[in-house]
């Protein structure tokens, strides 16, 4: 319980003074105290531009990381893999593709691209579930499946940018990773949608408990199993799609902040599911940083930094889970 404690406190001040980092460095600097005046009333040039372009980027950046991360708890309660998360498996871009076909022939309906990708997540999700289900759910067949079915996703998201059209341009856009141009907008439907899922998701640490038990001990302890893994799933994909719709098309959070959660604060998805809240937030408003500081005013997006650090993070759980299993 103290090192749970602990591990609670630090990345808390952690993501605290990477936001304050964040919100003060750039392209226009800003003094931390200044910042607070301009925040709370007394605002200078400065700190408008702050407030009205890099604040935005900041709180998308937390939400989508914070929902990316707790999506991956959910999908490896559900899959009892801990190799499952939303980016590798297809689920984020069977969600981007959908959100930018509709939004693209539909372009007055830009506000419900959350539900648009929440529709290519769950088929991206079914599609990854029934194909990998042969007697159980193989770790590797599953990454194996879902690597197949993000490339195919991926391919024919790509394929629309050789159209020439500036509706799929402009769309294509904001769906990407780059945070730069987010407004308060984006920050509202991020808000609406990801609130909601963050929440419900906080409701089911029990039942992720359960699942991760054999099927057969979860019904004895009086768990609808099917009914269950449907509504985690569903929760799952929802933050996955809404991450994906606003703060653009990033992997391997959900592979990364889980793992290295369990190994700090244990398997308890009560406690689990709001550090990898808190740990996803902070890992991507951190790659968001990084990249848009270190080569200033050239910009890596996320993504990028978040495929440097996760790949060879994925080829070391690969090869744990190869001892593990004794191949």
């Amino acid at each position: 319980m103290p090192k749970t404690i602990f591990s609670f406190i630090a990345i808390t001040l952690l993501l605290l003074a990477t936001i304050v980092y964040s919100m003060t460095t750039g392209s226009i600097s800003v003094g931390f105290v200044e910042l607070m005046k301009g925040l709370l009333g007394s605002p200078s040039e400065q700190v408008e531009v702050v407030r009205d372009l890099r604040l935005p980027r900041i709180i998308v950046a937390l939400l989508t990381g914070a929902a990316l991360a707790v999506s991956g708890v959910l999908l490896q309660a559900v899959m009892r893999n801990p190799l499952a998360d939303a980016g590798v498996i297809g689920i984020s871009s069977g969600a981007g593709l959908v959100s930018l076909l509709l939004v693209t022939i539909f372009p007055a309906l830009f506000f419900w691209m959350p539900l648009f990708s929440f529709v290519g997540g769950a088929i991206a999700c079914l599609l990854v579930y029934s194909l990998s289900w042969r007697s159980g759910l193989s770790p590797l067949r599953l990454i194996l499946v879902g690597v197949a079915i993000n490339a195919t996703f991926t391919g024919l998201g790509q394929s629309f940018n050789y159209r020439g059209s500036y509706a799929v341009t402009s769309v294509n856009q904001a769906i990407s990773s780059i945070f730069t141009m987010k407004t308060w907008d984006d920050v509202h439907m991020l808000a609406l949608y990801g609130g909601v899922g963050l929440l419900l998701s906080m409701l089911l640490g029990s039942w992720c408990n359960t699942l991760v038990l054999q099927d057969r001990t979860a019904q004895n302890l009086g768990l609808s199993v099917m009914k269950v893994r449907l509504l985690v799933s569903v929760v799952a994909v929802l933050l996955a799609s809404v991450a994906t719709a606003i703060g653009g098309l990033i992997v391997f959070v959900g592979l990364l902040v889980p793992h290295i959660a369990r190994l700090l604060i244990g398997s308890d998805h009560k406690v689990l599911l709001p550090f990898s809240a808190i740990g996803g937030a902070w890992l991507i408003l951190t790659a968001d940083t990084l990249g848009r500081t270190l080569l200033a005013p050239t910009e890596i997006p996320a993504s990028i930094v978040m495929t440097v650090i996760g790949g060879p993070f994925l080829i070391f759980l690969l090869r744990r889970s190869e001892r593990v299993h004794g191949h």
